[in-house]
């Protein structure tokens, strides 16, 4: 069982004197939040981005992900979390104003699908970056199908200010790139180690439409899915059915062995898979008989954004650089946390709340011990992961922990105790109660399995008689009943108009710009290390 050891009781010392509480101050956020445009009768929309929202290219908080329907709003770098959400849901009413009566879907898993004619790719002009982007796009459709891209997500980004690491790493001299990074694979691991508490507390998703399996009745039958109604499929149990297997997984990742441990490895890692051939790919081939890009390579993975992980270690990189390379010459500049479901009752699709007990986790992890992980606690890590988003609220579930069982709330529990001295600290730096309050309401869900917003979603759709997709609609009208209540002021209104013209001026230049053809572009991008 977890422990408070000496190592992780003497960095909470660190932070005893008021000078260094503060340090918690800088801790920086940011949100991203997915969600499908659907139609008045729940299908997802057919209609090109909106105009009005500007270019999704170029826009720097509305912008799309996998499909031409699925938005993506992206706040800006905030220390407060309260400031992180007033934007976010400023970006929620100026779109709403802009999107011609359609909903944003309120749920993670998708609704009703009509096979691939239903998903539209994602367009982004006719720039080289533009065309990268759209290919990639392509490349996803042809390797893992378009409805597991029709899945949306919260991203949750996060970065320690560098007075922490000093405290945490005195006299790292010349060396704060190397210091910072190892300090953010450290948090890394343990997150890995830990996400299962994450998916059993905001796990959302235990129901999906039959529809989205495009009539495989053996998958259905695999997954053990059992029918609430003639659509609606579930597990009794399931926390998150968007991060089991019948949602962010395949086949050819699953070989993939991304190492943690240090950046260096990481990043050899992840150049390795974007360099390796892959024959089921090599079968799909570069372009089709018209010459048309089916993908932006065959191998392993097209970009590193490809790799499916529950966290990634980030580095903002220039226009037309890899991520990857970033990473390896700047280092890491702050974590993205890629495994949490959209909540349903929440109208921007997460809660303040949720994001103090996100800031005590990732504290958590920075701080505690975190030794390098090797295979045996890989296999270990990603079975209590799948364990919790199958099966996280079976009564008596049992998790292992360095080789030995161990239940889940027993587990649970530990760890909430051993995350409380953090709580403190940050209510002490911030002069709130937040964050003992977010602890104490985590303790209550992981006591009562019906407080979970999973269990909360099969309740609702029992008690208001619904099915998964007439539940996510109600849900969906409700929110945007909500944001046309709330109207944006003439400043802010003026502010996001300005930015959506300028991102398609921005877009136009980008075309200008390009010097070479986008066989030549791709072919120099795919080079470079």
């Amino acid at each position: 069982m977890n422990v408070l050891t000496t190592e992780y009781q003497d960095r909470l010392g660190l932070f005893q004197s008021r000078a260094n509480r503060c340090t918690l101050l800088g801790i920086c956020h940011g949100i991203e939040r997915e969600s499908l445009r659907v139609t008045q009768d729940a299908r997802i929309s057919l209609t090109r981005h909106p105009e009005k929202l500007g270019h999704p290219l170029t826009h720097p908080y509305i912008t799309t992900d996998y499909s031409e329907a699925l938005l993506e709003f992206v706040t800006p770098v905030h220390s407060l979390i309260g400031d992180s959400f007033y934007f976010l849901e400023q970006l929620h009413q100026f779109t709403f104003q802009n999107m011609d009566g359609q909903l944003l879907w309120a749920g993670s898993m998708p609704p009703r699908l009509a096979g691939d004619k239903s998903i539209p790719i994602a367009q982004y002009g006719s720039s080289n970056i533009g065309l990268l982007k759209t290919v990639y796009r392509e490349g996803l459709w042809h390797r893992y199908g378009k409805p597991m891209q029709t899945i949306a997500g919260i991203h949750y980004n996060f970065s320690l200010p560098e007075a922490f690491w000093e405290l945490l790493y005195p006299g790292c001299g010349n060396d704060k790139v190397g210091v910072h990074s190892a300090g953010y694979f450290s948090l890394c691991r343990n997150f890995v180690r830990y996400s299962w508490l994450l998916m059993y507390l905001f796990g959302a998703s235990p129901t999906v439409s039959r529809t989205f399996f495009g009539g495989r009745e053996d998958i259905i039958r695999q997954a053990g899915l059992q029918a609430l109604d003639d659509d609606t499929l579930y597990l009794p149990y399931a926390t998150s059915l968007r991060m089991s297997d019948m949602g962010y997984s395949n086949d050819a990742q699953s070989s993939l062995k991304i190492c943690l441990n240090s950046l260096n490895e990481y990043v050899d890692c992840l150049f390795r898979a974007i360099n390796t051939p892959y024959p089921p790919y090599e079968a799909i081939g570069l372009r089709n008989g018209a010459g048309k890009y089916l993908q932006l390579n065959t191998n392993l993975l097209q970009i590193e954004n490809e790799y499916y992980s529950n966290i990634r270690p980030k580095r903002i990189a220039r226009s037309g650089e890899k991520p990857v390379t970033a990473l390896r010459k700047e280092g890491v500049e702050y974590v993205e946390v890629r495994c949490l479901d959209i909540n349903p009752f929440e109208p921007l699709g997460i809660s303040e709340t949720d994001a103090h007990f996100l800031d005590i986790f990732l504290i958590y992890c920075a701080l505690h011990d975190s030794a390098p992980v090797y295979d045996d606690e890989v296999a270990e890590n990603s079975g209590n992961f799948k364990a919790t988003v199958t099966q996280g609220r079976r009564p008596g579930l049992s998790l292992m922990h360095n080789g030995r069982p161990v239940l889940l709330q027993t587990w649970g529990k530990q760890l909430l105790d051993d995350m409380a001295p953090i709580a403190d600290l940050l209510d002490q730096a911030n002069n709130s109660a937040s964050f003992t309050s977010t602890l104490e309401m985590q303790r209550a869900r992981l006591a009562d399995t019906s407080l979970t917003p999973s269990a909360r979603l099969l309740d609702a759709m029992t008690t208001r008689g619904m099915g998964y997709v007439e539940l996510m609609m109600a849900l969906a009208a409700e929110h945007a009943e909500g944001f046309f209540a709330r109207s944006l002021d003439d400043e802010r209104l003026v502010y996001f108009r300005e930015i959506a013209y300028r991102s398609i001026e921005d877009q136009v230049m980008l075309q200008a710009k390009d010097k070479m053809d986008f066989d030549q572009f791709l072919q120099a991008y795919m080079v470079a290390q």
